[in-house]
């Protein structure tokens, strides 16, 4: 479970990237919800895993 956690935190900060990449190319006139909503859970399971380690 613990390395699910890391494996999962590890895709969804590449996928946070994606979506700031996505909002600057579009001028911001995309939501910023692209970006900052893979961070919440990559930031949630980050949090699983150091509280398993």
């Amino acid at each position: 479970m613990k390395k699910a956690a890391l494996v999962l935190s590890i895709l969804l900060i590449i996928l946070t990237f994606i979506g700031a990449g996505y909002v600057l190319y579009n001028r911001g006139r995309v939501n910023a919800g692209y970006a900052a909503i893979p961070l919440v859970f990559a930031l949630a399971s980050i949090a699983f895993y150091r509280n398993r380690k």
